[in-house]
């Protein structure tokens, strides 16, 4: 089947089913997102506990690839032609980049830090959205963005002036911050039409090998402490995270615009913050809660220009 016939077919069929989407399912899809993503962080804290981080995320990775790519081998999603140097570039850059920086800063700040400095990446994604890749944006989701980033500004207010972040730590959130930004905006770019699956598969693979490799070159195989710990770490961070949340992550990406799409990421700090507390007992201060309002708000502003699931997600073409 030519190109140019099997992409009208994937859009037709995604559109089709697309419009069997209700808005509870929807909203329902966002919910899980968030939590998937938001449980991340506390997860991984207790993975840079245990383990070298580089070796921990390429075994992550690299088993994620291995079930993703074994699934989509099996149903023969990978018999048309698939771009694979430019996915597995893409995941360099995308899982690669993004979770080894953030893990190699969070031994220096606190899990909720880091989820609330990922969650600054609509503002910039919608500001650069709009030249890079034509997106329109409206007034309502400047002022939801910036609602949503002086939420998370003044959540984060208090670890940054008492000291209790470290500065390499928080250096390393930033520029892991800015490796999603550029992801994010490549995949919305460059991604092609192929399944979800595998995409997914030969992003992580890209980022398995990059971050395993050079986690022989620079960590100690032999300081890997296979406790009961490191395997519940391992599977949340296989099934829940790298396979559960960025699938639809990319699900959610594919089908809307970037501003949109990244404006679910608005909910993670006070999902972050809930997360850290239940599970590493970190702090919540009264001043986090509050923090959560303009968030919710900006959350409202940002995302009501789509007023259905149904044409949000209509946007752009489907790469499943």
């Amino acid at each position: 089947m030519p190109k140019t016939q099997y992409r009208r077919r994937c859009r037709q069929v995604s559109l089709d089913a697309m419009s069997t989407l209700s808005r509870p399912v929807y909203l329902l899809l966002v919910l899980l997102f968030c939590l998937a993503w938001s449980s991340s962080f506390p997860f991984a804290k207790i993975a840079v506990s245990l383990e070298p981080p580089l070796l921990f995320l390429g075994m992550r990775f690299l088993a994620a690839a291995i079930l993703l790519l074994g699934f989509a081998l099996a149903t023969g999603w990978t018999r048309q032609s698939v771009p694979w140097r430019l996915l597995m570039l893409l995941g360099v850059i995308n899982q690669g980049c993004y979770v080894g920086l953030s893990w190699l800063g969070l031994g220096g700040v606190s899990a909720g830090f880091a989820t609330i400095i990922a969650s600054l990446n609509p503002i910039m994604v919608a500001t650069l959205a709009a030249p890079l890749l034509g997106e329109r944006l409206h007034w309502r989701k400047l002022v939801g963005l910036g609602l949503g980033l002086a939420g998370a500004i003044y959540i984060v207010r208090h670890g940054v002036l008492s000291g209790h972040e470290q500065p390499f730590g928080v250096i390393m959130q930033f520029i892991s911050l800015s490796a999603l930004i550029i992801g994010t905006l490549a995949y919305k770019k460059f991604a092609p039409h192929v399944r979800l699956p595998v995409a997914v598969g030969f992003q992580q693979l890209g980022a398995g090998l990059v971050l395993g490799a050079a986690g022989l070159i620079f960590e100690q195989p032999s300081h890997m402490q296979f406790v009961p710990m490191f395997y519940l770490a391992l599977f949340w961070q296989i099934f829940i995270v790298s396979i559960g949340a960025f699938m639809l992550w990319f699900f959610l990406l594919s089908r809307g615009t970037a501003t949109s799409a990244s404006a679910l990421h608005f909910l993670m700090p006070p999902l972050g913050l809930v997360m850290s507390f239940a599970i590493l007992h970190e702090p919540i201060q009264p001043y986090d809660l509050l923090g959560i309002i303009p968030i919710a708000l900006g959350i409202y502003l940002a995302t009501r220009p789509d007023p259905t699931p149904r044409t949000l997600l209509a946007e752009l073409p489907a790469t499943d």
